[in-house]
């Protein structure tokens, strides 16, 4: 009888659990500008704002005026909170099946996630409404850990060390599934195994096949760098 573990699965949540569109945060900012120009926020790089944000240093009226002073957006904390949230689209129920099959087939789950209030309390409430998950997607994993509530955030090795140590986790025994590549760079540099999940490739049809090659590194063939 094999006593092989099966890996740790170490989930992002925007553009892996949940789907994402940054494009529809930033053009709503820039419906709300007075000359058509947006905020400096992609999945790439942000503003030192965003970073604060994400970190639990700004609280949501400070977010909101610094979006104010910063970008010069002109709008109500209604509108800020529509536009900063419209990159939020849907949770798809064959991803949290899926994820639902590998916890009882044993494997322990976790989400790693740069977030922040606003988006945290707007996915919480739709995921209680769709799902029923009273916790939001604290639900559907064994833990969760958000960059909001932590202080840290990716690609900083410490999020990713606080992570495995809260977890118990070794690094090499973890399976880090992420859509930005600048994630994947410094999980690597830890010794977490890694699958790169650009669009189009989602959980359902690269997971499967990225657990069945675990350890070795593994990638959907259009995402190999």
């Amino acid at each position: 009888m094999s006593t092989k573990k099966l890996p740790n699965l170490l989930f992002d949540f925007g553009g892996v659990i949940i789907n994402i569109d940054y494009q529809r945060t930033l053009d709503a900012m820039r419906r709300l500008h007075p000359h058509g120009d947006t905020i400096a926020f992609t999945q790439a790089a942000q503003g030192e704002i965003f970073d604060l944000m994400e970190t639990g240093r700004l609280t949501p009226h400070e977010f909101r005026e610094g979006l104010r002073t910063h970008y010069n957006i002109q709008a109500t904390d209604e509108e800020l909170d529509a536009a900063w949230n419209a990159m939020l689209l849907d949770v798809p129920a064959e991803r949290l099946a899926l994820i639902a099959d590998l916890r009882a087939q044993g494997h322990e789950t976790a989400l790693l996630s740069n977030t922040n209030q606003i988006h945290i309390a707007t996915l919480n409430e739709g995921l209680r409404k769709q799902y029923g998950f009273e916790h939001g997607i604290a639900d559907a994993l064994d833990r969760v850990f958000y960059s909001q509530e932590v202080g840290l955030r990716k690609p900083g090795e410490e999020i990713f060390q606080h992570a495995l140590r809260e977890m118990n986790w070794k690094a090499e025994e973890t399976l880090f599934i992420e859509d930005s590549f600048q994630h994947i760079e410094t999980a690597r540099r830890l010794g977490l195994r890694t699958l790169f999940l650009p669009p189009p490739h989602t959980i359902l049809d690269a997971l499967p096949a990225a657990i069945r090659a675990f350890p070795r590194e593994y990638a959907p063939a259009s995402s190999l760098s």
